[in-house]
Parts: structure tokens; C-alpha cells; sequence
């Protein structure tokens, strides 16, 4: 962990990466703090290779772990996708859309603010530039791929990452929920036996898509999958054949065939998926480990893997209180050319019709720099909504920095909220009021075109 972190941040670091170990579902939270969606999940293993741990599931006790594979091989893919990637630590907003047209910007930002003309400008208001790192990003809203929020968040802003992250993750302003706002769709549309239909690909479970009752899984590493078994070589390799040889025969019942058709297809799966993380790209991604998860994840839809929700951490860490400019521009720029590979591969792949990604974070920063080159927590952030189906507008005005809010923070002029409402209604064919607590108070701005 980097020393330009706040001791909070840190903390709530440690509290999730907690969640990883087996069997202990999410952790417990220090005296004060939100539990996180999905506290009290039990984690079990599902799918396992050599290396170790590939894939865990979570809310799945009464399942027998032989049913995954067959449910995973039996459900259709989804028509729609959405991946959400989340900028942990809280993005300055003011850096990646910069208002260099705006007179204050300068003064309060004497060593961090973007020089004018050193990015691309932002199409929808003069005021704003994107920052150089972000080409990747500006290039797709050039093209109207890009919804953009520039000053998203919730009336009476919580500047603790872990209750404002907590918010976002249960899509509403209440602490306590257990279940994810994107868990509770799955809970009500997803299918009993497909863990993959909710992904998190970032070890633990996201409390995102943490459900109350259907199956969702945490991924490891895309570079291999394989069944458990309880025999080694090389009776294992020859048990697999067996699955396949029966699975081909001819039923004389319909018990039987079902049987058969659900052993062919488990064992189809098993050999497709062998090496879909090294399979090759149409696309040149960047040589980091967010690229290589994204790449991952372009094969695991072009396979035809049944997921409808993906979470995914965006590179690096955004809790920039000291030493920003550099952090920022490495770990933005990342991230940006690495959604920018992962829009053209699914492109290339014919899938750009089915999936949308949404990019967020908990908090903003702050429009006055700090003493030590950096920026401390804020109050509006920004957020995108990336796809060749996104409406490629931008979703509330850019207040201005003339006018900050009390406590001299950016005012918000988009609620998260309704964003998530939008997404749920015009992206997923799903009503956000079962959903999002209070969704018939918010307008839902269109995202989709």
C-alpha cells in the first residue's frame, strides 16, 4: 500500500481483502462502519487447478458443487451485459475531466491543475479537458460511445470511502442492506445453479452482487479452468473422456437424455474453456494485469459464458493525498487504454450490441489542492457509462467552481441513484423500483440509445 494513502482507506483495504479467506464470507467491521453487502455469505470452493484457487462461490450452501458445472453448461447467454469498474479510492474528478476554462481552477490548484491545451477538449462544455492520460476514454466519447456524469454523488455527501463506497454498492443512502443493488437483480431475474450470472473478478466477492438467495462467484485468475475431481492422472483424464463418450449416446428415455445432454455439455464446457485465458485477442491490450482481466473477460463473452453482471477494479488506487500527479497519470492511463482495447475487441467480436460497462467511484476530491501535492475527499465525482449502445451524452451540467457547497466541495448535479435506475431499465429490461429504495423520486436520465 502506498504511503499517500489516508489511515481510513487503508483500513477498509485490509477489512475487505479479509473477504478472501475461505470460508468466512465478508469480514467483520470495526465499531462505526457500514457492513459491507454479502457480510455473513459463505464462501465455497467450486472450480480448482493446479496453481490454486480459480473460482469460489458464494451464497451456495445448499447446492451440491456438482451442479455448477451443468448449470453453468445448461443456462443461454444473457442478451445483455453490464460491467461496472470501479475506481477504488476516490477519483479526482477535476484531473480527468480538468476545468481549465474555469478562472478558479488555477488559483485553487496552483502545482496540480492540467495546463490548457494538454488534452483532448471535452466536446460537451468549453470549460472542460480530458486529461492526457484518459485519450483512451476521450477517444471513445468522441466516437458517442461515452455517457459522462461530471459531477455525480448524493445529497449530504458521507466523505468516508467505506460508507460513501457502501451506498454506491447497495443503491441507497441507508446503511445496513446485505444484499448488492446489482445482487438484489440478480436475486430476481438470475437462475439457481449459474454462479457466473454475478462475477466478480477480483478475488472477493464484490459486495455489488452480493445476493440473498441465487449463486454468484468470485474469480481468481482468468488463465484456466477446470472440474474438480478426486482422482489424479491419468485416471482423471480418463474419467473426463468417459463423461464425454456418455454423453454421447443415444436415450431411450427422457430422464436418461436429459442426463446425457447435461454431462456432454458440462464436459463441452470443460474443454472450451481450458485455455480461454490464453487465448488469443483480435485486439492488442496493454501489457498490465487490468488489460489481461479485461482480454479474459472479451473471451469469456465470446465463449458464451452465461454472465449478466461483471465487476472489476479499474488499475492502481485513487486516494491521492499526496504525490498525485504521477499515481494518477500511471494508473489512469491504464485503466483508460485498457477500456479501450476491451470496446474495440468487442467490437472486432460482434458483441458491442450486448454489453455496456459503467466506470465509478465512491467520493470525488476536493477543488482546493492540499500542501502536499495532492487532493483530499470531496463530494461530486464523476462517472461513465461506455458501449456502442450508450447514448454518448453527458448527464448533468458541470456546476462550476464559483459556487462550491458548504463545505467547499464540488456540488452534485447527478445522483448516483438514478443512474442505476436508468441502467436497470434501459439496459437490463428490469423495473428499478423493486430495486433502487425510492426509484420513483428519481428522473432517469436516458443512457441508452
Amino acid at each position: 500500500m502506498k504511503n499517500n494513502c489516508c489511515d481510513e482507506y487503508t483500513r477498509s483495504q485490509l477489512l475487505r481483502s479479509a473477504a478472501a479467506e475461505a470460508g468466512k464470507g465478508l469480514p467483520a467491521i470495526e465499531v462505526g462502519m457500514p457492513e459491507p453487502a454479502g457480510t455473513g455469505l459463505s464462501r465455497r470452493r467450486f472450480l480448482s487447478r493446479s496453481a490454486g484457487l480459480a473460482l469460489a462461490v458464494y451464497g451456495a450452501s445448499k447446492i451440491p458443487l456438482s451442479a455448477f458445472e451443468t448449470g453453468i453448461a445448461q443456462a443461454a447467454p444473457t442478451d445483455k451485459v453490464l460491467v461496472s469498474v470501479f475506481f477504488e479510492g476516490g477519483i479526482d474528478a477535476l484531473s480527468l475531466l480538468a476545468p481549465v476554462g474555469d478562472p478558479k481552477y488555477a488559483q485553487l490548484r496552483p502545482k496540480l491543475a492540467e495546463a490548457p491545451g494538454s488534452g483532448t477538449s471535452f466536446s460537451e462544455d468549453s470549460r472542460l479537458q480530458w486529461h492526457p492520460a484518459a485519450a483512451g476514454l476521450a477517444t471513445l466519447h468522441d466516437e458517442g460511445k461515452v455517457s459522462s456524469f461530471p459531477a455525480i454523488g448524493y445529497d449530504h455527501p458521507d466523505q468516508s470511502h467505506f460508507t460513501s463506497r457502501h451506498y454506491y454498492e447497495i443503491g441507497q443512502l441507508e446503511v445496513g442492506y446485505r444484499t448488492g443493488w446489482l445482487g438484489r437483480y440478480i436475486d430476481a431475474v438470475g437462475d439457481d445453479e449459474n454462479p457466473l450470472q454475478g462475477l466478480s473478478m477480483d478475488g472477493s466477492l464484490s459486495p455489488m452482487i452480493a445476493t440473498a438467495e441465487k449463486p454468484v462467484a468470485a474469480i481468481d485468475s482468468v488463465d484456466g479452468y477446470d472440474l474438480w475431481s478426486a482422482v489424479s492422472e491419468p485416471i482423471q483424464s480418463e474419467m473426463f473422456n468417459s463423461f464425454a463418450r456418455f454423453g454421447s449416446l443415444p436415450s431411450d428415455s427422457p430422464g436418461l437424455a436429459q442426463v446425457r445432454h447435461a454431462t456432454s455439455q458440462t464436459d463441452k464446457l470443460r474443454t472450451e474453456l481450458g485455455g480461454v485465458g490464453k487465448a488469443s485477442s483480435p485486439v492488442e491490450y496493454p501489457d498490465t494485469d487490468f488489460g489481461h482481466k479485461l482480454a479474459g473477460l472479451a473471451a469469456y463473452l465470446a465463449f458464451g459464458l452465461p454472465m449478466r453482471v461483471v465487476t472489476i477494479r479499474a488499475a492502481g488506487s485513487y486516494d491521492t493525498h499526496a504525490g498525485q500527479a504521477p499515481d494518477l497519470e500511471r494508473n489512469l492511463r491504464e485503466t483508460c487504454e485498457g477500456l479501450l482495447a476491451f470496446q474495440r475487441d468487442l467490437e472486432n467480436r460482434g458483441l458491442a450490441d450486448r454489453v455496456l460497462t459503467e466506470v465509478w467511484s465512491e467520493f470525488g476530491r476536493r477543488p482546493e489542492e492540499n500542501g502536499s501535492e495532492g487532493t483530499d475527499h470531496g463530494a461530486a465525482g464523476c462517472a461513465f457509462v461506455i458501449g456502442s449502445k450508450a447514448k454518448g451524452e453527458m448527464v448533468g451540467e458541470f456546476p462550476g467552481l464559483s459556487k462550491l457547497d458548504g463545505d467547499e466541495n464540488l456540488r452534485v448535479t447527478s445522483d448516483f441513484r438514478a443512474m442505476y435506475c436508468s441502467l436497470l431499465e434501459q439496459w437490463l429490461g428490469y423495473d428499478a423500483a423493486s430495486i433502487i429504495p425510492g426509484a420513483s423520486g428519481f428522473a432517469r436520465p436516458p443512457l441508452v440509445a
